[in-house]
């Protein structure tokens, strides 16, 4: 008896794990040699938008997840959207793929990253399967998506995305975790910006200013989202939360003021993961990094929706 009752338990967990999957379909894509990602399309329902996501700094995958942190944040936002009738496609950052198609870290560029972009919605405008091709980028990826979204894309958003020179933003992060360093840290980003490079930093900032990264931070900090974002005449939506600790609202605010016309949304506890933290503690918030079965914050979904169906 005992059995039976687990095996009819067993029979209604798998049903209704069958029934979510029924609310879209996946397919792998490779776009370039340097682009593999997921397609998400709703499989009960027409869409007419498809939403391009694009990761945060280092080595992101397409689910938002990193080497020994996994959250699953962009898997999770992209089936979602799914279930209300929006397509979405997420990819794997170069970095993935530099050991195979032998791309030295000396090499990288950030425009490597923009014209990553650029060649997914080339790709998705000549297969002209969906009326709204919209961009959405996290964090490094929300530079990223504005410089991409100038010329190609028909709405784009920002989540948690800076909007400063990235210089600037490394030297405020230094000088709050290390005071004494930062301005060092000012120091050795000036030479990069006027000559290219730098010899003079501390052995404590080897990370940021190894010389086989500085011409890729040189190609990064040329650009100020508050400039670049001006230059999109397309509908803007910027996003937020208040429990962000890696990119403070003010960000999402300097956006705004640049760009008069963009919607700005300021999503109360979610922080850098989108998940919904209400602890002020530094370390609950760093622990939701890895914790892929925290759902997202209940305002997000809605939030994007509303944007994506506006457009349509």
């Amino acid at each position: 008896m005992k059995n039976h009752i687990l095996t009819v338990i067993l029979l209604i967990l798998f049903q209704q794990g069958s029934s979510q999957e029924l609310n879209y379909v996946e397919e792998d894509l490779k776009i370039t040699q340097a682009i593999e990602g997921t397609l998400t399309i709703p499989k009960l329902e027409e869409t007419e938008s498809l939403v391009i996501f694009i990761q945060g700094s280092g080595p992101t995958d397409r689910n938002g997840n990193q080497p020994m942190m996994k959250n699953d944040g962009m898997k999770k936002i992209a089936h979602q959207l799914a279930k209300n009738g929006i397509a979405s496609f997420r990819f794997d950052k170069r970095i993935f793929k530099m050991t195979e198609l032998k791309i030295k870290e000396e090499d990288l560029r950030f425009d490597d990253f923009v014209n990553d972009v650029k060649d997914i919605l080339k790709y998705f405008e000549e297969k002209d399967q969906f009326d709204n091709l919209l961009v959405a980028g996290h964090s490094q990826g929300s530079l990223v998506g504005i410089l991409a979204s100038e010329e190609m894309a028909d709405g784009f958003i920002s989540l948690a995305g800076a909007g400063q020179p990235i210089d600037n933003i490394i030297v405020e992060q230094i000088h709050k975790m290390a005071p004494p360093l930062a301005e060092n840290a000012r120091t050795a980003f000036d030479e990069i910006r006027e000559t290219g490079s730098t010899t003079n930093y501390s052995p404590m900032l080897e990370s940021i200013f190894k010389p086989t990264i500085q011409q890729f931070m040189e190609s990064w900090m040329k650009y100020d989202p508050v400039e670049e974002i001006t230059k999109l005449d397309i509908p803007v939506l910027i996003i937020n939360g208040s429990a962000d600790i890696q990119v403070e609202t003010e960000e999402a605010e300097a956006l705004k003021i640049a760009s008069e016309e963009a919607k700005l949304v300021i999503i109360d506890n979610m922080n850098h993961i989108f998940r919904k933290i209400e602890s002020e503690d530094r370390l609950k918030n760093t622990k939701s990094y890895n914790e892929p079965n925290l759902p997202l914050h209940p305002e997000l979904i809605p939030v994007l929706t509303e944007f994506i169906k506006e457009l349509e």
